[in-house]
């Protein structure tokens, strides 16, 4: 089975959001790591909004400032060092997605460390 660096940190922060906060209501996309069959993704694709990169951790919990929390995990970070977002397509599109939910009083970011990640929930969480 081939490795799934991205697919091992979003199951180790959920099993941590489980614990930490288990009446705090949350998902994930995990279909992003999933081979589909011809006849599932196009089941699938009929159901997406399209040019919507879903985040990786989606926390449907309001807080003082925000109305919910999504998280787009990577493995390594997608900025370069002077904060540029590298290029890349796919990175670009996420990066609109979450743009279009800020607008909308959300809070989005990318996260690539499970401690980062883990901070930003926390002090999301504590904005409550």
């Amino acid at each position: 089975m081939k490795k799934q660096p991205e697919y091992e940190l979003q199951k180790r922060i959920c099993k941590w959001l489980q614990l930490q906060y288990p009446d705090v209501l949350f998902m994930t996309d995990s279909i992003a790591s999933v081979k589909l069959t011809l006849p599932q993704a196009a089941r699938n694709k009929a159901v997406q909004k399209p040019n919507f990169k879903c985040p990786d951790l989606i926390i449907l919990e309001p807080n003082q400032f925000y109305n919910g929390l999504f998280i787009e995990l990577k493995i390594k970070c997608p900025f370069k060092k002077d904060g540029e977002l590298r290029k890349d397509d796919h990175l670009e599109a996420q990066y609109r997605t979450m743009i279009d939910l800020e607008r909308k009083g959300y809070y989005a970011c990318f996260s690539w460390t499970y401690e980062n990640t883990i901070t930003i929930i926390k002090d999301y969480l504590n904005a409550r």
